[in-house]
């Protein structure tokens, strides 16, 4: 069996019959990054040790450099610890193997990136679909429809990235991280590169959409009144965990 089919009955099983999760939706243990430099080795994350409960909205919080969108990268499995480990949905993500670890994310995670991440050849419905049709879902043009009407592009689905505002780009890429229905949303600097108003807007939106689907969210941010509008803060220094 190729990935491209485990990954299709993979979420097909979900679909069906999606296992309650029991205890904490996302936890780490010990958690660290060291990476090498031509001073020695440099430890970007030392001892790290956060719980998540199903539905908990939490933002992480730190200075530049402080390690925060490391431990995002961590937290979904876009990136391997040098130590200790991480359980995301019951499943331990530091003992899969990258095509493990995707197959998780598909089933289980959406994403929004300060930089969009959409794909420049494909339009708004198509960048909204393509989640969908990597696990076969027969119903992607209409959910991804519906998300996008959802958030208040139904006018521009046939819009490529280019011809649509900053602002519409992360409304795209909302519907793109919802439209899978995901257990947990992680959001990475979302209003990064929108103006303050824009930005009100989508992240107004973010946790709109998030309250109606009860989605478990980390939110990477800078700013404190953003970050005060979740449920819970952790904030780094020097990657390790002071608070929360």
């Amino acid at each position: 069996m190729n990935d491209s089919s485990k990954l299709r009955m993979d979420s097909n099983t979900l679909e069906k019959n999606s296992p309650a999760i029991s205890g904490d939706i996302i936890r780490t243990e010990n958690l660290g990054k060291r990476v090498p430099t031509a001073d020695g080795w440099l430890d970007i994350l030392s001892s790290v040790d956060v719980s998540i409960k199903p539905g908990e909205t939490l933002a992480v919080v730190g200075a530049s450099g402080s390690g925060k969108s490391t431990l995002l990268g961590l937290l979904a499995g876009l990136d391997r610890s040098t130590e200790g480990k991480v359980w995301l949905a019951d499943t331990c993500l530091t003992a899969l193997d990258e095509d493990g670890r995707a197959r998780l994310r598909a089933l289980h995670v959406g994403f929004v990136f300060q930089s969009f991440q959409l794909l420049p050849h494909l339009t708004a419905l198509e960048n909204t679909m393509l989640p969908l049709e990597l696990v076969g879902s027969a119903e992607a043009r209409g959910r991804a429809l519906d998300m996008l009407a959802r958030v208040g592009l139904e006018h521009r689905v046939k819009h490529y990235p280019k011809q649509l505002s900053g602002g519409e780009q992360q409304r795209v890429a909302l519907a793109r991280a919802f439209v899978t229905e995901p257990r947990i949303l992680f959001a990475d600097e979302p209003t990064g590169n929108l103006d303050s108003k824009t930005g009100q807007t989508v992240i107004d939106l973010l946790f709109a959409l998030n309250r109606e689907r009860n989605t478990t969210l980390v939110l990477v941010t800078h700013d404190e009144a953003l970050a005060a509008r979740c449920g819970r803060t952790v904030r780094l220094e020097a990657g390790r965990v002071v608070d929360g």
